[in-house]
């Protein structure tokens, strides 16, 4: 199994949790005299099996990306890296936006406000981010398809 599969594996397998958690929830109380719509004791099996192989996969993709080199560097310096760079670019943007907001003043007497930054500057830095986020992105894909899971 390659990387990636055991990565869109590892996702489907979160959502499938959430979904079995919000049944189980649906299914554990009913009014007297009723059935649950689905049986709780089966759908906590289905959780406890799905659990069970999504902690395998979480510690195989870990152990994966440990061993993993890409350009010289660990998989896993690279993923931080993209975390990181990801959070810059949500950040810049959001300056950027806020600071480049239209100041609209109904009278001469309400208080103006000026923007502190160069909002120019700061998307043009958000977009120099987001451009190495991409590339990043596009190196750590194709080695998630090119390693073989641990």
């Amino acid at each position: 199994m390659k990387l990636a599969e055991a990565l869109k594996e590892r996702a489907d397998l979160t959502v499938r949790l959430e979904q079995l958690c919000t049944r189980m929830a649906n299914n554990s109380q009913v009014q007297e005299g009723d059935k649950p719509a689905e049986a709780p004791a089966a759908l906590m099996e289905e959780f406890d099996r799905c659990a069970g192989r999504l902690e395998e996969l979480i510690c195989r993709i870990n152990l994966t990306n440990s061993a993993t080199m890409v350009d010289g560097a660990p998989m896993t310096a690279l993923l931080a890296r993209r975390d990181i760079l990801k959070k810059r670019v949500e950040a810049y943007r959001q300056l950027a936006e806020r600071a480049g907001a239209a100041n609209f003043r109904v009278s001469r007497a309400e208080i103006k406000t000026v923007s502190t930054v160069d909002v120019a500057a700061v998307r043009k830095k958000a977009d120099d981010l987001a451009r190495e986020f991409r590339e990043l992105d596009n190196r750590i894909q194709a080695a998630n398809w090119a390693s073989e899971l641990k």
